[in-house]
């Protein structure tokens, strides 16, 4: 997506180890156009793959809410997004899974109630980064366990140095990135749009 890149490329900034702060548009403030436009192209491209049927999206809080409920709308579906710790009115029964967390160090529960993912569902996953894939991963196990269908994956910047589209490659779904960081090597960020090649 061609206004993500140039928001990458003028407001990104790399901190080391990996860590890419966009948060000026994704992670703390939001750009309420841009989400909504980043919700239509992940519906559009998903369709243009061939992905149907989708009766839920699925994220983690907090970073991811937003461009999933943005997708959410685009389909006409619920958003469910995993909690990371377990709120007294969910009941027994839920599904859970560990997954690391790369900006806040150690390791994060991913927790969703029965009450909202069931074994009909055919759901998108959505997040704001595809870095390790780790988390990702952890997500996707949780719709297995309550025997949903994945159908598809979808973030905003894939970091593609970091490997983690090889590492959700077991999954044999589409994976959907709107912007692709391919090196960041102090204040060279390296930014392409993959809908351009």
């Amino acid at each position: 997506m061609k206004a993500i890149v140039e928001r990458i490329r003028t407001e990104g900034k790399n901190l080391g180890s990996g860590i890419l702060k966009v948060d000026s548009f994704v992670n703390h403030q939001l750009d309420p156009a841009l989400t909504v436009e980043m919700g239509q192209a992940f519906a559009r491209r998903f369709a243009a793959l061939g992905v149907t049927g989708i009766t839920k999206i699925i994220t983690a809080e907090v970073s991811g809410i937003a461009p999933a409920l943005t997708t959410a709308m685009a389909l006409g579906v619920p958003a469910i997004y995993a909690r990371k710790s377990r709120p007294i009115t969910m009941p027994s029964g839920y599904f859970r899974a560990e997954a690391p967390s790369h900006t806040k160090g150690g390791i994060v529960d991913l927790i969703v109630s029965p009450e909202y993912l069931h074994p009909d569902d055919r759901v998108i996953l959505i997040d704001d980064f595809l870095a390790t894939g780790l988390t990702i991963d952890a997500l996707a196990s949780l719709v297995a366990e309550c025997g949903a269908t994945l159908c598809g994956i979808g973030c905003i910047i894939e970091k593609s140095f970091e490997q983690g589209r090889a590492r959700l490659a077991h999954l044999n779904v589409p994976i959907v990135t709107l912007a692709i960081v391919t090196s960041m090597e102090g204040d060279d960020i390296v930014v392409v749009n993959p809908e351009e090649g």
